[in-house]
C-alpha cells in the first residue's frame, strides 16, 4: 500500500530539517520560546529533531512584565517538563538600566523586546536566534528569509538577505552579527491549530473560549481595567503578546477542533484582528524588525 504524506508532514519534514541544520551549522544557538502556540509548535518540533537527546540550545523568552500569567505559568511548566534550560531576560531590567525608556508604566512593552533581546544575545554570545514568526502573520514577515541576516546592531535589511535557493542556508556570521531562523515560515495559523490537534499538544487556556469582561473600542474588544464596566463575553486569544495590545476576539471554541472551524472561516488575519501594535502605521512592523524586532 503506498504512503501518501500529508501538507503537515512536509512541513514538519521541513522544520525539523532546518534545526538540524542550525544545530550543525551554528555555533551556539537558542530558541525562543514564550509559552505561545507558536513556540509550543516549535518545541515539538525540537522533541522530534533532537529526542531522546537534549536540545542542542537552550530555550529563551523576553518577559514584557505585560504576560498574561496563564501563558507565563505553561511556559515555565513546559520547559520544566521537557528538562530543558530556561533563560528569561526581562525588559523590566532593561528599564532599570535606562537602555530602555517608555512613556508610562502601562506603554506597550512589545518593541521594547527588540532591546532586551539584542542585549541577551551580546550577554550569551549566540549567533542564531530560532523563532516561531510566519510569513502569513503580517506583509514584513512575509519578507523574510528563513535564515534572516542581522547585523552587529541587530539591525534587518530586507534587500539584504541572503538567498536561499533548493532550501541551502548560508548561517555564516561575523563576530558581533547573527541570524534570525524560522523553522514554521511556511505554515499558516490554520497548519498550527491543525498540527496541535493532530499531536495533542497542550496550549495556554486562554486560546480557548472563557468568560471574560471586555470593552469595544473601534472594532476591537479590550480587557476591562479597573472601574471600566463593559460587558461579560465568550471570548478566546488568538495570540498572547503584550497585554497592553492584545485583544481577544469573540468566540465559543473550546477545543482545538473548533478553533480549526472558526481560522477556516474567518475573514481577519491574525494579528490584524488581535494586535492594536500593527494598526498604527503600515510601516511599524517593518520599522521594528530593522529595529531589531523577533
Amino acid at each position: 500500500m503506498k504512503f501518501e504524506r500529508s501538507h503537515l508532514d512536509w512541513l514538519e519534514s521541513e522544520a525539523i530539517y532546518i534545526l538540524r541544520e542550525v544545530a550543525g551549522e551554528c555555533a551556539n544557538p537558542v530558541l525562543l520560546f514564550s509559552g505561545g502556540k507558536d513556540s509550543i509548535v516549535l518545541l515539538r518540533l525540537a522533541e522530534k529533531a533532537f529526542r531522546p537527546g537534549r536540545f542542542p540550545f537552550p530555550l529563551m523568552h523576553i518577559d514584557t512584565g505585560h504576560n498574561f500569567e496563564e501563558v507565563t505559568a505553561f511556559r515555565d511548566a513546559r520547559a520544566a517538563e521537557l528538562g530543558e534550560r530556561l533563560i528569561v531576560r526581562a525588559v523590566e531590567d532593561s528599564i532599570r538600566r535606562g537602555t530602555v525608556r517608555l512613556s508610562s508604566r502601562e506603554q506597550s512593552r512589545n518593541a521594547a523586546q527588540s532591546v532586551t533581546l539584542l542585549e541577551a544575545v551580546a550577554e550569551f554570545g549566540f549567533d542564531a536566534a530560532i523563532g516561531g514568526a510566519r510569513r502569513d502573520e503580517e506583509k514584513a514577515r512575509a519578507k523574510e528569509r528563513v535564515f534572516s541576516f542581522r547585523d552587529e546592531f541587530g539591525q534587518w535589511d530586507p534587500k539584504n538577505q541572503r538567498p536561499e535557493l533548493w532550501d541551502l542556508y548560508n548561517p555564516r556570521v561575523h563576530k558581533g552579527e547573527h541570524v534570525r531562523v524560522f523553522p514554521i515560515s511556511n505554515w499558516t495559523e490554520l497548519d498550527i491549530w491543525q498540527y496541535i490537534a493532530q499531536e495533542k499538544l497542550a496550549v495556554p487556556s486562554i486560546y480557548y473560549a472563557h468568560r471574560r469582561r471586555v470593552v469595544r473600542r473601534n472594532g476591537f474588544l479590550f480587557i476591562s481595567k479597573n472601574q471600566e464596566k463593559g460587558e461579560e463575553l465568550s471570548v478566546r486569544f488568538r495570540t498572547v503578546g503584550d497585554i497592553s495590545c492584545t485583544c481577544p476576539v469573540e468566540s465559543a471554541a473550546l477545543d482545538a477542533s473548533a478553533i480549526i472551524k472558526e481560522t477556516i472561516t474567518s475573514r481577519q488575519t491574525e494579528r490584524g484582528a488581535t494586535r492594536m501594535d500593527d494598526q498604527t502605521s503600515d510601516a511599524s512592523m517593518e520599522r521594528r524588525k530593522k529595529e531589531g524586532y523577533f
